[in-house]
């Protein structure tokens, strides 16, 4: 006797696709954790550059005759180097397997969504940018950070 077949619809005698081994699931879920603690590590870095030049360099950004929402260029740019700097910490924290940055880096990557929306009228391009790198590491972080439970150091 042979096995029993599954045949899909229109084919005859062939196989369903057997699911990937655990391992190599849970191998491709641990993945999306590394992307996330590192493209956390590099927007942090990226915030602390966008703070250091507009405490730095007052020509750099343009701003429009309405200003900035609710902080002068000086506020955000102390504001955007103190989050880049937790968001680094928090980057590395998470690619360590530390339970706790799971959640620190779901806040400070909303809190950063939202403060880049508000820089949106001086830095418009790359302020979507990162909204949009923050919006998929908090994707990465809530549906793939159970499996956060391992040491790459």
């Amino acid at each position: 006797m042979t096995e029993p077949m599954h045949p899909r619809a229109g084919t005859t005698g062939a196989r369903a696709p057997l699911p990937p081994e655990p391992a190599v699931a849970r191998s491709r879920r641990v993945g999306w954790i590394w992307f996330a603690g590192a493209i956390t590590v590099l927007a942090g870095l990226f915030n602390v550059i966008e703070g250091l030049v507009a405490l730095f360099d007052k020509d750099y950004y343009v701003v429009g005759p309405s200003g900035l929402l609710v902080f002068t260029l000086t506020g955000w740019g102390w504001l955007h180097f103190v989050v880049g700097v937790l968001v680094v910490l928090t980057g590395i924290a998470l690619l360590t397997g530390a339970q706790w940055a799971r959640v620190v880096t779901v806040a400070l990557a909303g809190f950063n969504a939202l403060a880049q929306l508000a820089f949106l009228s001086a830095y418009p391009f790359w302020g979507v940018i990162v909204i949009a790198l923050d919006v998929l590491v908090i994707w990465a972080v809530i549906v793939h950070g159970d499996e956060a439970t391992y040491e790459i150091w």
